[in-house]
């Protein structure tokens, strides 16, 4: 079959079929709707550099420190994980600009500290910073 001479009344016809792209646009959305929640669970943290110095803070810091036995303290005052959450999240009402420090000792089980981490992004908290001990140069010994 070709071109009809007549009038185009059995001519091909030049139209988009767009049935197919709405069936694969359809299931994109669905695929994204489904991971776009599982992308947003993730705990985000950028590790400082050993070497960098310490930046001045406008506010005092909240202090979390896990120690070698796996204690949780918050301002030097020990507490259970699950006190942590409740003072977390007094402490968020109050002002959720205020930074927490992380100090964790690196015998202290690297679960136990993803952990804490996520309750405190849980909590409300988005400024969290981990402190480490600086590199000394090996020249200046």
């Amino acid at each position: 079959m070709g071109f009809s001479p007549r009038n185009g009344k059995n001519g091909l016809v030049a139209d988009i079929n767009v049935t197919p792209l709405v069936d694969v646009m359809l299931v994109l959305l669905i695929i994204f709707m489904v991971t776009a929640p599982m992308m947003s669970q993730g705990v985000d943290v950028d590790l400082p550099e050993t070497t960098a110095q310490p930046l001045p803070q406008k506010e005092k810091p909240i202090m979390i420190t896990i120690n070698h036995e796996g204690e949780i303290s918050i301002d030097r005052i020990k507490v259970s994980r699950r006190l942590l959450r409740q003072k977390l999240e007094k402490l968020s009402l109050k002002g959720q600009d205020r930074p927490i420090f992380l100090n964790a000792d690196k015998n202290v089980a690297y679960g136990q500290v993803v952990k804490i981490m996520a309750d405190i992004k849980d909590a409300g908290f988005d400024k969290l910073g981990m402190i480490t001990k600086p590199l000394f140069d090996k020249a200046k010994k």
